[in-house]
């Protein structure tokens, strides 16, 4: 991969959180937000730095009522470097004159440059230059260098200046990066002590108030001129003076190791990162190898697409591999939604790996292994949840933490009204099929069996086991049905005319729900003798219960109106919404839900949706799956009324998610290929615009991310790993009609596929592998290891 870079010039404020958020440094274990190392938290800036799977739950009342969250924490801010003129005060780009303000993430190294020049008067300016890395190669180790030049207020030469530097370790930090949380208690570290382990070396601990998670960090500075170390309780503090002489440059380096009591192999956490920075190269050399690790991961990540839409796909596989990387597969986490890089959504996990394993399955299938095997471990949990509503089987969380309990708060926030409203989203039952696709998926992608016939098995039958037990037969429609739940819309939580909150027939819940069971079977009858013996024996499934899972399978229902699908069971009686009028009296209508409730109406009324619902099947599911899908429920779905009801819910999508352009853009490449690359564009700037109006500030979305990649390698190819095959049925867009890719595909590494307008290239490196076969609409193909197969493909 060719040097790329994403750069930012000049000091904007009002910019400066959505900055922060893409110019997050981060390495799978833990990631820091890029805010600049001389400023604090306040309402322009928000330095954070969140490790993996470190969670702590506290009580807070909100509108009269005890309400408990699971927060990922921010920990103590290992960031901070001062400096000023002796007696002056310190300067930052919101206090002093910035006549420059350069900001460069360089993607291919991972390093964060930013140059800036602070105007000091009297014809004399401060130039400072400083690169940053969140190590790659060693996950504990965090590093900044800082440049100090004294220069003419028009870069020239100046006289000498002195400088006092105060770096430190900050254990005074909260979590207050999200404002409709402010309410919340953020107050998630106590014990929070400081010292100094060598002369050059300062440490902080603390631990999390309820979790009771340990954190040790540990920063050494190395400059040329003594240090002074001072503590309070809260803060480690180095300081110096610098002497910059005329023309001559003076460098303040900051290594700093971070641990917690979660990590492997490690006595105590403080312990372990002081003998880490103590152990820890200098900067030069740590360099060197944090770039080196970061080319192993772009050549595993090989992606060739030209243009704007390139640079951000770059940009994209960059946060997903910062916060997804190799060094993922030793923990025990899943996949937040809003990345390691602030604090939305609380750093839950939803089913934003509906969109990131199908990527990660292709290119780093031990890391899309280990996420499975977070909800696995949770499994237990699943099983107690659907226990509780008196139902068999699995019930995963709609949001979900540390330990597999529903996370999802019971009231949210309105801000455009200010109320506290009940929230009713933990009915999206759906995530359950989202965790059983993931499962197929990886399975089909790795050809990892021993995975599929042990944990994978275990979660996919028991999600079937409770679709089965969620569906009660319908004597007057012959079928069954699947009540009171939410699906992927999230617009609508109830029926406008009911006193219970949930809807019936959700047609994506109901049709992902016929395909869990119809694979559950599949596997039983696939399994190894022995083992399906195991599973029989473990779970108590019995030839009745698998006799149901059939009929289910075949009987959900799935409603229809004017010729479309419905998205639920009365989706037809609701109201019609005057689109014109509410885009007239708003700039941006994609939240209708909350301007609706801020005019004292409900959503729930109308036939509105916040972001694909039914289009998601479409998004899963290749057209011939689809359509055999339906036909499996005794349904048919043709070219014509999948067409009528992409155009049905185009026209009524409000947009309210960043994954919503995302799933239309994929579905319109082959339904209306005309209109398809407007929301594929929407999905690519949904973060660096910013287009949810100052979300992407507390936190990319990781989902959307991986989806734009994901449209480039299954979607436009029309890829589908599956009957041990490698299927595609391209659907260029004259926007994106030439792009190439690696894949790691059944033990194959490199795998590459070209798309030149007509002609597709297939090239195997050489192994001692079996061939890998290839089926395209019209022909199929069998690429030997060492080959490389070129075809043109039928118009």
């Amino acid at each position: 991969m060719t040097a790329l870079t994403w750069e930012y010039e000049g000091y904007a404020a009002e910019e400066e959180r959505l900055r922060e958020s893409l110019c997050t440094l981060g390495n799978g274990r833990f990631a820091t937000r890029g805010a600049l190392p001389e400023c604090a938290a306040d309402e322009v800036h928000y330095p954070g730095t969140y490790a993996a799977g470190v969670y702590n739950r506290l009580t807070s009342e909100v509108a009269g009522r005890l309400v408990e969250n699971e927060d990922m924490v921010n920990l103590p801010n290992w960031l901070p470097l001062r400096f000023r003129l002796p007696g002056r005060r310190w300067l930052t780009p919101d206090t002093a004159t910035v006549p420059e303000h350069h900001l460069v993430l360089h993607l291919s190294s991972g390093l964060l440059e930013r140059r800036t020049r602070y105007d000091l008067g009297e014809g004399r300016a401060l130039a400072v230059r400083q690169q940053r890395l969140v190590h790659m190669a060693d996950p504990h180790l965090a590093a900044l260098r800082t440049e100090f030049t004294a220069t003419g207020r028009a870069g020239d030469l100046a006289p000498g200046l002195d400088l006092d530097v105060e770096a430190a370790l900050d254990g005074g930090v909260t979590n207050a990066g999200v404002a409709r949380y402010r309410d919340l208690d953020g107050r998630h570290l106590t014990h929070v002590h400081t010292g100094d382990a060598a002369e050059d070396t300062v440490w902080l601990r603390c631990r999390t108030r309820t979790s009771d998670i340990r954190v040790g960090m540990a920063a050494r500075l190395t400059a040329d001129v003594p240090l002074a170390p001072r503590h309070t309780p809260a803060r480690a503090v180095q300081r110096l003076r610098l002497h910059l002489a005329p023309g001559r440059t003076a460098t303040v380096d900051k290594c700093v190791a971070l641990h917690t009591s979660r990590d492997p192999a490690i006595s105590d956490p403080l312990d372990a990162a002081i003998d880490r920075v103590g152990r820890a190269p200098g900067f030069d050399d740590l360099l060197e190898s944090h770039r080196t690790a970061w080319e192993q991961l772009w050549r595993r990540a090989e992606l060739e697409v030209p243009g704007e839409a390139g640079g951000i796909l770059r940009l994209h596989l960059f946060h997903v591999l910062q916060t997804l990387s190799p060094h993922t597969a030793d923990l025990d986490v899943g996949v937040p939604a809003r990345g390691l890089h602030g604090e939305a959504y609380r750093g839950h996990v939803f089913w934003d790996e509906l969109f990131v394993l199908p990527y990660l399955d292709l290119h780093f299938p031990e890391v899309s292994r280990a996420l499975l095997h977070y909800r696995h471990r949770r499994l237990g949990a699943a099983r107690s949840a659907a226990r509780d509503l008196g139902r068999r089987g699995a019930l995963y969380p709609w949001q979900s933490g540390s330990d597999g309990r529903e996370e999802t708060q019971r009231l949210h926030l309105n801000p455009r009204s200010g109320r506290w409203l009940p929230d009713h989203s933990h009915l999206q039952h759906h995530v359950g099929s989202a965790v059983a696709y993931n499962v197929w998926q990886y399975c089909e992608a790795s050809g990892d069996t021993e995975f599929l016939h042990t944990e994978g098995a275990e979660m996919l039958l028991e999600i079937a086991r409770f679709w089965a037990d969620s569906a009660v037969y319908d004597e007057q429609l012959g079928r069954h049905r699947i009540r009171g739940i939410v699906g992927p819309d999230e617009y609508h939580e109830a029926y406008p005319w009911a006193t219970r909150p949930g809807v019936d027939d959700n047609a994506y819940t109901n049709v992902t729900a016929a395909w869990v069971l119809a694979r559950a079977l599949e596997l039983l009858d696939a399994l190894p003798a022995p083992r399906r013996r195991e599973l029989v024996e473990r779970t108590g499934i019995d030839g009745g219960e698998l006799e149901r899972w059939q009929e289910v399978s075949r009987t959900l229902h799935v409603p229809f109106h004017a010729g479309v699908i419905s998205q639920f069971d009365g989706y037809d009686r609701l109201e019609e919404l005057d689109w014109d009028d509410y885009r007239k009296r708003y700039d941006d209508i994609r939240r209708l839900d909350r301007i609706l409730e801020a005019e004292g109406d409900t959503v729930n009324r109308y036939q509105v949706s916040k972001q694909a619902d039914v289009l998601m099947l479409g998004h899963l599911f290749s057209p011939a799956e689809l359509q055999s899908l339906f036909h499996r429920l005794g349904y048919r779905l043709d070219e014509d009324t999948w067409r009528r009801t992409a155009d049905h819910y185009l026209a009524r999508t409000s947009h309210g998610s960043t994954l919503s352009g995302l799933v239309h853009g994929w579905i319109l490449a082959r339904a209306r290929r005309t209109e398809a690359w407007t929301f594929c564009q929407e999905a690519l700037r949904g973060d660096i615009a910013d287009v949810q109006g100052g979300t992407t500030g507390e936190g990319i979305h990781l989902g959307a991310m991986a989806g734009t990649l994901d449209l480039v390698q299954r979607g436009l190819p029309g890829l589908e790993t599956r009957g041990g095959a490698l299927r595609l049925d391209p659907a260029p867009l004259p926007e994106l009609s030439s792009y190439g890719f690696a894949l790691h595909y059944r033990g194959h590494w490199g795998v590459r596929l070209r798309m030149e307008r007509e002609q597709l290239e297939i090239a195997v490196p050489s192994s001692d592998l079996s061939p890998i076969d290839v089926l395209l609409p019209d022909r199929e193909v069998c690429v030997q290891p060492g080959e490389t197969c070129r075809l043109l493909l039928a118009e």
